[in-house]
């Protein structure tokens, strides 16, 4: 016989407390906590391009602002609570300067990789699109020029592939 594994779930605010000290970025799904690993250099460039391109044109004019990978998103629903560190955000309706995540972002974008693209474009996706705030979710390709925009409607999310390099038929 085998003995059953017991999980032991961590509270929202126990993994806020112990997140402040970490030396590693984790992201927490309904009392699970995640160690994220470290990205390419093409990851990292193409973030880093989003983020300026965000925030040189929001500029500072204005209630919203560009957000680096450094800040967390919070999700909660009626099912569980998720943080998130989206490579790039915007956020228009700021949370206090005390907290340590925001909670109504209107433009996510992650940068995908083969070790991400499942969570990204799966998982994370799924959740994001229940934050009522968001307008836009966009997915970049690492390793291609392919991009992906989800943009609200009244009906829902739309996908639109804003970019997508050409498959051989091979």
């Amino acid at each position: 016989m085998t003995a059953a594994l017991k999980l032991t779930l961590v509270s929202p605010e126990d993994y806020l407390v112990t997140e402040i000290d970490s030396l590693v970025r984790r992201e927490y799904v309904a009392g699970r906590v995640y160690a994220m690993t470290g990205g390419t250099n093409n990851h990292a460039r193409i973030v880093r391009n989003v983020f300026r391109s965000l925030d040189s044109a929001l500029g500072s004019k204005g209630p919203c602002e560009a957000h680096s990978a450094e800040t967390k998103v919070r999700i909660r629903n009626k099912r569980d609570t998720r943080f998130y560190y989206p490579d790039a955000s915007v956020i228009c309706e700021q949370n206090p300067g005390s907290d340590y995540f925001q909670d109504r972002p209107v433009f996510i974008a992650e940068v995908l990789s083969p070790t991400t693209r499942r969570l990204d474009d799966g998982e994370k996706r799924d959740a994001y699109l229940t934050i009522p705030s968001l307008q836009y979710y966009l997915l970049v390709e690492q390793d291609s020029p392919d991009v992906v925009l989800y943009t609200r409607t009244e009906t829902g999310f739309d996908r639109r592939i804003i970019y997508q390099r050409a498959r051989s038929a091979n």
